[in-house]
Order: structure tokens, then sequence, then C-alpha cells
């Protein structure tokens, strides 16, 4: 079994859209969960940082953007 998930819009009315279309090989059954609120930019930029950290702070990419950072 194989899970995808789509974040989808619902509108005041119950409407679910989808923000692009998704092709299916036949109709497919779905679970919904419904956010309480929308997730804010900054919060997401936050769940992001520890994971991009890793890469970003690596010495291969220090040396290549160097350049751009005065003092170095």
């Amino acid at each position: 079994m194989v899970l995808r998930s789509f974040e989808v819009l619902i509108g005041r009315d119950g409407r679910i859209r989808l923000p692009k279309k998704v092709k299916l090989p036949a109709s497919r059954r779905a679970i919904l969960t419904i956010l309480e609120e929308p997730v804010k930019i900054a919060e997401t930029a936050l769940l992001s940082e520890v994971a991009l950290a890793e890469d970003w702070n690596r010495p291969e990419e220090e040396e290549a953007w160097a350049h751009l950072q005065p003092g170095k």
C-alpha cells in the first residue's frame, strides 16, 4: 500500500479544493484531517530549520558561500 498526502483547502460550504490536479487510476478512499488554524510561514521555517541546518553547516557549503561573507 502506498500512502500519499496532499494539502487541500476546505471552504465554509465543505467543498474540498486541491491546489493542483491529482491524477488517479481509479476512485480512491481518503482520510481528511482538519487543522484548527492555518500554519504560519514563520512556523514552517522554524520546523524546517533543524532539517536544513545539517546540510547548510557542512564545510563544503561554508566554502562555497564564503565569497558572499565580508571578512572571510
